[in-house]
């Protein structure tokens, strides 16, 4: 029997970020990282994995929530995560690129099996009225992919970003928030129904915020079309703390929408402080828990209403 994902609660702390963690937390541009640098980017994931657990052993319930972490810099956090029996993901995408492709070729799934997340996750950019060649690419690869956890039964974490083209973005004048607010919610419906047409089929939805309720619904609609029992989950994007409460308030109201992605929005300030030494590695994890604990709160409450 599947698994109905649209009535779980899942309250993901999210640090599977590489390309970007690199570049912009430690700026190192063009290159690998040396192993002393390596170490370091491994240490500033475990302060954020010591957040998590610290949010846990306050306030936070361990059933609903999560993390999604790495394996590049997080391999021992993986590992630890099963061991103490929390909802954890891992990522299978190359980070850093536009296109969808696989971190480990051809291996993908040794690695997959080697630490056995509770939710396999992708990222992958997709706009219907951009490249037809490189959206057919993406999806061929997804659907091998689909294919498989399906045969495993390992659940399908699809986050899905829904970038505006030139052409989009110049039909507004160049505002990216009126994309967000006016052309965004349609595209992401209609990337949902060309992911699916594809044959690719996600347990859980994770998708950038909407502030209109409606446009909420529609999307909750597509992804759970034709009887499919998905849940959909909201990510930060790197927001502001307030631009993501205000997508989080929406989303709690609407049945399908059954939690959050948060990431920078919640640790890359303590970490910003704990490198420049002006907070220590306690402070920069009590911050870290404690802005959790915020979303994880917020979310109960507007739940409730």
């Amino acid at each position: 029997m599947l698994t109905d994902w649209s009535k779980k609660d899942l309250l993901i702390l999210a640090f599977d970020h590489r390309a970007s963690f690199i570049e912009k937390l430690f700026g190192i541009k063009g290159r690998p990282p040396t192993p002393e640098e390596k170490k370091k980017i491994q240490e500033a994931k475990k302060i954020i994995f010591e957040g998590f657990k610290l949010a846990l052993t306050k306030r936070v319930p361990k059933d609903i929530a999560g993390l999604l972490v790495d394996e590049e810099f997080g391999a021992k956090i993986l590992c630890q995560a099963k061991k103490e029996g929390f909802n954890f993901a891992m990522p299978a995408e190359k980070s850093g690129q536009d296109e969808f492709d696989f971190e480990y070729g051809s291996q993908y799934s040794k690695h997959i099996e080697e630490f056995n997340p509770t939710f396999l996750k992708v990222l992958v950019r997709y706009n219907p009225e951009s490249d037809p060649i490189l959206n057919k690419r993406q999806l061929q690869r997804l659907k091998e992919l689909s294919d498989y956890l399906a045969k495993t039964q390992r659940p399908f974490l699809f986050e899905l970003i829904v970038p505006a083209t030139p052409t989009q973005l110049a039909s507004l004048g160049g505002s990216k928030e009126k994309y967000d607010l006016q052309l965004r919610p349609k595209l992401m419906c209609e990337s949902l129904k060309q992911i699916q047409d594809g044959g690719v089929e996600p347990a859980i939805w994770k998708l950038e915020g909407v502030e209109d309720p409606a446009n909420a619904k529609a999307i909750v609609a597509q992804a759970q079309a034709d009887g499919r029992k998905a849940g959909v989950i909201t990510l930060g994007r790197g927001e502001s703390k307030d631009k993501v409460k205000e997508w989080l308030a929406v989303g709690a109201k609407i049945p399908g929408i059954i939690g959050f992605a948060v990431g920078r929005t919640i640790f890359w300030d303590p970490l910003v402080e704990f490198r420049a030494g002006k907070a220590t590695q306690k402070e920069a994890v009590e911050k870290i828990a404690q802005n959790y604990m915020e979303f994880v709160e917020l979310w109960q409450n507007e739940r409730k209403k």
